[in-house]
């Protein structure tokens, strides 16, 4: 077993333990039975009690900057970029809300990634007067509550503040949190860990875009199938190759003309 390989599974193992220990443990928060009625999203047979209730989320996509995403260093920039626009294209998609917010976009942070406003036009933008943590900020709350959601779906730069603060401070105030790993970043791998850690023994649920996707999808029998199945292809390229592929042999076998079958011996 390779040395990166088996600190990797330390670390991992390490989380979980803190996480199983911790009174706050995002385990029994996704496993709890629902309060006050099943949400809408959970079937008869009792799949998606685990799940997130995509009619009581709201998407927070917290000082996703230019300048700041310079000092990224935990995943890559593109990769980033591109899962926070899947994200927007999601959530417009399924008509989700967005907020977006920054510290200070007139300073050296830079603006926010204009990808987002152009892929989800519905997004509502909340000024701060400085604050680094969003809760700390009157307006930003009052928006998250005036949504009526209590799944709370976050990404930012950097995930140890921007989304941390945040985070701990929703879930404390009664939301259900995930954080969108690779729709955030970090200066280093180690505030990515630290932060992963501290996530789960506050009671916020680490997530990744596929995962998000796939649990705001749900089910193939429904009238946005073709356009998820270009989210999947935007998430994974790899995918995308699967499908082309797919399509092509489909058009290949409805182009070839058909053989006449044998006539069998009298």
């Amino acid at each position: 077993m390779c040395l990166t390989f088996r600190k990797t599974l330390q670390v991992f193992a390490s989380i979980l333990a803190l996480g199983l220990l911790s009174p706050a443990s995002p385990v029994l928060a996704q496993t709890a039975p629902p309060q006050g009625g099943a949400p809408s999203s959970i079937l008869s047979t009792g799949g998606g009690a685990a799940l997130l209730d995509p009619s009581d989320t709201a998407f927070l996509l917290l000082d996703h900057q230019s300048g700041l995403f310079k000092t990224v260093k935990d995943v890559p920039i593109v990769e980033m970029r591109s899962n926070v626009v899947l994200l927007a294209k999601l959530a417009t998609l399924m008509k989700i809300p967005v907020i977006t917010t920054a510290s200070e976009p007139n300073g050296t942070n830079g603006p926010l990634m204009p990808e987002i406003n152009d892929h989800a036009p519905h997004a509502v933008y909340v000024g701060r007067k400085g604050e680094v943590n969003a809760w700390d900020n009157e307006d930003f709350v009052r928006t998250v509550r005036n949504t009526g959601k209590k799944t709370l779906i976050m990404a930012g730069v950097w995930t140890s503040v921007c989304v941390m603060f945040p985070a701990l401070d929703a879930r404390l105030a009664g939301f259900k949190v995930y954080a969108v790993m690779d729709a955030s970043g970090d200066p280093s791998e180690m505030a990515s860990r630290a932060s992963l850690a501290r996530f789960v023994q506050g009671g916020v649920i680490p997530t990744t875009t596929n995962a998000v996707l796939s649990e705001v999808h749900r089910t193939w029998n429904r009238p946005e199938a073709a356009q998820i199945g270009a989210l999947y292809a935007h998430v994974s390229p790899h995918y995308a190759a699967v499908v082309e592929s797919y399509n092509k042999a489909q058009e290949v076998a409805r182009e070839r003309p058909q053989q006449p079958r044998p006539v069998g011996r009298q």
